[in-house]
């Protein structure tokens, strides 16, 4: 029996084959489309609801995953190991840490012999999924709850997270952005660039083509990385593969990567920013 186990959600957008690797616990969180509510990752995949979201003629919306949903994974995570390390996104732009918090609560009574420790996230999406990998390899070592929990919070506070949009057009009908935004952008063709660190976001350039979006979050990277340390990188798209694989092959040239690979943006971050989003999270190996 392992020490640790790892259990995010599906918003931390890690490939099926890194969680087979790391026996990840995966949290889905749930889509609602056209009154039908469907389980991320199980009962629809991020092609399909990308494929669907493009046609749908209302926007589809999310619901936070429940207690009940962590305890379940809580109760599997036990059968292995002897702690439990949960990694949840920011608390200020989900209900997922109060849910993982009381499903805690809730193991106290069901697992009263398993210690574990909610980790309210900083980052989300790739980067909560860098966060969540970086522990689960150190879980692999044989660290201890502690151990673990410690090297998760140092990988956090070093991501970073840059991701451009190619339309306002979801955030305008999920109510993120006022229409007068979605006009501006229609005439400019603006494709934003945001980040998100340390559970802020903001935009941080405004770029007129989706190639000069990527030429600038290259130079982002490039000021955000510690010179001459291995990088660990992932590259995420709705929708928008080729720009990705472009993307990927350009970070793999420019700096030493001794993690780097593409992944789908999670549907329930989707929904409010449609597809051909583009992104990369990353951090430094050390700082």
């Amino acid at each position: 029996m392992k020490k640790v186990a790892v259990v995010t959600d599906t918003t931390a957008c890690i490939p099926q084959e890194q969680v087979a690797r790391y026996d990840i616990e995966i949290v889905p969180v749930q889509l609602i489309f056209e009154d039908k509510t469907y389980r991320d990752g199980i009962d629809i995949s991020a092609a399909e609801f990308y494929a669907r979201l493009r046609k749908a003629s209302r926007p589809p919306t999310t619901a936070s995953s429940s207690p009940e949903l962590y305890l379940e994974a809580f109760q599997k995570a036990s059968q292995s190991a002897e702690g439990i390390l949960c990694i949840t996104e920011p608390s200020r732009f989900s209900a997922m840490y109060d849910s993982a918090s009381v499903a805690k609560e809730m193991a106290a009574k069901t697992l009263p012999d398993m210690n574990i420790a909610v980790l309210d996230g900083t980052t989300a999406a790739a980067g909560q999924g860098l966060v969540a990998l970086a522990a689960a390899r150190e879980a692999a070592k044989g660290h201890d709850l502690n151990e673990v929990k410690e090297t998760a919070e140092n990988v956090m506070a070093r991501v970073n997270l840059f991701a451009t949009l190619d339309t306002l057009h979801y955030l305008v009908k999920s109510g993120r952005v006022p229409q007068a935004a979605a006009l501006v952008n229609t005439i400019l063709q603006i494709k934003p660039i945001f980040t998100l660190n340390h559970a802020d976001a903001r935009t941080v350039a405004l770029p007129r083509t989706i190639k000069s979006a990527m030429k600038r979050i290259l130079k982002l990277m490039e000021r955000n990385v510690v010179k001459g340390e291995p990088l660990h990188a992932a590259v995420m798209h709705a929708d928008a593969l080729d720009n990705a694989i472009f993307l990927r092959n350009r970070i793999a040239s420019q700096f030493n990567c001794s993690e780097l690979f593409i992944t789908e943006f999670t549907p329930v971050m989707g929904v409010h920013t449609g597809p051909g989003l583009l992104g990369v999270a990353f951090y430094s190996e050390s700082s």
